[in-house]
């Protein structure tokens, strides 16, 4: 069986094309399969619908599928100009798609994703907390007094590199301070040594997949 998929959804007459990662433990495991959505960062915009598996989640995989025996998405954002929140609907029927077509267990889709991908964890992340088990932005920005005056408990693990000179780290930081201040107690781990590529060593190292995977809806 194939595991990287092509699939497209339509949404007010655009389409967006995806990829879906299909683990080999669909086809021996019984029940239902977590579900992990991937949003990209900017440097993979566009329509090819490949560059958004080069980079970040799905070279971890390739690296250790065992580790990650789960359905994921892969989105492709067609613009860099335009941030993930603005294609919400189509990452949502996407995830709608999936559920249709998979066996997914309802209370375990998380979302995550890097920089530009970041960003959009943290917006798609708020907005839904109906849908997510939990929620990993890697060296992503946001509005932290909004995110923090919105989130409803939904589990964060994010991820930052101090020496992040595309977005500084305190992007990161100022939004976890905030939902710590309101009390959701989020985990927050940086890496001295990074720059900007924070994502290889998170998806890799640091135990995200196991994390990602044990999370269930509340």
């Amino acid at each position: 069986m194939q595991r990287f998929v092509d699939r497209a959804v339509t949404i007010a007459g655009r389409e967006y094309r995806y990829v879906v990662y299909v683990t080999p433990a669909v086809g021996s495991v019984n029940g239902s399969m977590p579900l992990v959505v991937f949003l990209h960062g900017s440097g993979e915009c566009g329509r090819d619908n490949a560059k958004q598996v080069t980079v970040g989640l799905a070279p971890a995989i390739l690296l250790r599928p065992e580790a990650w025996p789960c359905v994921v998405i892969f989105p492709q954002k067609p613009t860099r100009e335009s941030q993930w929140e603005d294609h919400e609907d189509a990452v949502l029927a996407m995830v709608e798609a999936a559920r249709k077509e998979f066996a997914i267990d309802e209370a375990r889709i998380s979302l995550t994703g890097l920089s530009q991908g970041g960003h959009g964890s943290w917006e798609i992340g708020v907005r839904h907390p109906e849908l997510w088990a939990a929620v990993a932005p890697i060296c992503g920005y946001g509005d932290a007094a909004l995110i923090a005056r919105r989130w409803k408990g939904t589990p964060v693990w994010a991820f930052h590199g101090l020496k992040d000179n595309v977005v500084p780290w305190s992007k990161t930081g100022d939004v976890v301070a905030a939902l710590n201040a309101a009390g959701h107690g989020v985990s927050f781990t940086t890496y001295a040594d990074l720059d900007h590529n924070s994502w290889d060593r998170t998806y890799r190292e640091s135990g995200l997949a196991a994390w990602l995977l044990a999370q269930r809806q509340r």
